[in-house]
């Protein structure tokens, strides 16, 4: 598995002490997005909701100066040898903080009906073009179907472990 391999990589390759653990490790056919745990910062006891998320959004801004130079080497390596960009995020407090992500395009064909839904939410203002109404689709299928697509994923992996115990594949004796 890609993911296992890169998490194992990045686990090996990134310093001592850049994150507290790599919790997440996403690929796509175009970025690896590589997410790790930081410790949150000591805030006053009763502090407020506000005054944490704001001392835990300072602490991800300080670990993205601070380990910029760290991060960008390894991601030089890790995209020369695994042909895809690399971005990073951090969490914190329970936050997840997102430093560089790829917008990649996306090129599909949309009969009519599929248009004039676009368009009908660019001319509501809820999107800026049919680009934007598009993702906006992506993210509310994403949202509401979340257990569809766990279970979608899951069989995806299992025809993977299948493929891999089939002739030809890694598992073949």
């Amino acid at each position: 598995m890609l993911t296992n391999e890169l998490r194992g990589w990045f686990s090996g390759r990134l310093p001592d002490g850049v994150y507290d653990e790599i919790v997440d490790v996403v690929v796509d056919r175009e970025e690896i997005t590589v997410v790790g745990r930081i410790k949150e910062p000591k805030t006053a006891e009763g502090a407020s909701d506000e005054e944490r998320a704001a001392a835990n959004e300072g602490r991800a801004s300080e670990f993205r100066e601070r380990t910029r130079e760290d991060r960008m080497a390894v991601a030089r390596q890790a995209e020369r040898r695994f042909d895809r960009k690399v971005s990073w995020g951090v969490e914190v407090g329970g936050e997840r903080h997102m430093f560089t992500t790829v917008s990649a395009p996306v090129m599909t064909r949309l009969r009519q009906p599929e248009r004039k839904v676009l368009d009908l939410l660019v001319s509501g203002g809820v999107a800026r073009s049919r680009s934007d109404a598009l993702g906006w689709c992506v993210k509310l299928v994403q949202q509401h179907s979340s257990e569809w697509l766990d279970e979608l994923q899951e069989s995806l992996v299992n025809v993977e472990r299948v493929r891999a115990k089939g002739p030809g594949g890694s598992a073949a004796s």
